[in-house]
């Protein structure tokens, strides 16, 4: 097998096979992974015998249709297509100058099936966002202390009844997480065991009545690193769980 079948092959597995029969026309999710790779070999230059640059900042323009369709994806798409272009840097022997980068755009002047993809290198620090994931939106977690439930009153409400108005909070000081029950009615389940608090790792996911509820930790770009978030709760939680 091939590189590219390889690559392709791993998007195919991860992106659910019911996105696949969503777009029988248009653009393909693989095919955006595939003009990724093209465009980083293609602009990969080489420095020295042992060090080969690729771009690091990638702007993918579509139709605005096929943007649409895209985006419907909420961020599954982007987190893989950034976890399969940084497999294929390292099996390249790429490196980058900075924090790797993807942005879908709409673009009305892009007719529909046409992919442009445009690259630069950025430099710049890496820096760890929390981030939930609810049907297909994403929510970033800016504060130490972050409410999810049923409530309109909660930091992240969700539309299902087996919720309690403020369910569970999720506790983020920059570097760690956990989860805690609030006493809710119907309970709390973490990668499918019930429990009442828990650490989380990313990609862990928390269900609350039907709903499943996706945290991770994902990477972004800043010139500097901003304070760290600071709860009294947080620091007492913390320091249980340690």
């Amino acid at each position: 097998m091939g590189l590219l079948d390889s690559f392709e092959k791993g998007l195919e597995r991860a992106v659910n096979s019911a996105f696949a029969k969503t777009f029988r026309s248009g653009i393909q999710p693989v095919e955006i992974a595939s003009a990724l790779r093209r465009e980083a070999d293609t602009k990969a230059a080489v420095v020295s015998r042992d060090r080969i640059i690729a771009p690091n900042n990638f702007v993918v323009r579509l139709s605005t249709d096929d943007a649409e369709r895209m985006q419907g994806l909420g961020g599954a798409l982007t987190d893989e297509l950034h976890a399969l272009l940084t497999k294929h840097a390292k099996a390249q022997g790429y490196s980058f100058s900075g924090p790797l980068s993807i942005s879908l755009e709409g673009d009305d002047k892009i007719a529909t099936g046409t992919i442009n993809v445009s690259s630069g290198t950025v430099e710049g620090r890496v820096n760890w966002q929390a981030v939930i994931d609810v049907d297909g939106r994403r929510h970033s977690l800016t504060r130490a202390r972050t409410v999810i439930g049923r409530g309109t009153d909660a930091d992240i409400t969700i539309s299902d009844a087996g919720s309690s108005r403020k369910h569970v909070e999720v506790l983020w000081d920059g570097e760690r997480a956990m989860m805690r029950d609030l006493g809710s009615t119907n309970g709390t389940k973490v990668d499918g065991q019930k429990v009442r608090e828990a650490a989380l790792p990313s990609d862990t996911t928390i269900t609350i009545g039907r709903t499943d509820l996706v945290f991770r930790i994902v990477p972004v770009a800043t010139p500097s690193r901003p304070p760290r978030p600071r709860d009294d709760d947080a620091t007492r939680a913390f320091g249980a769980i340690s």
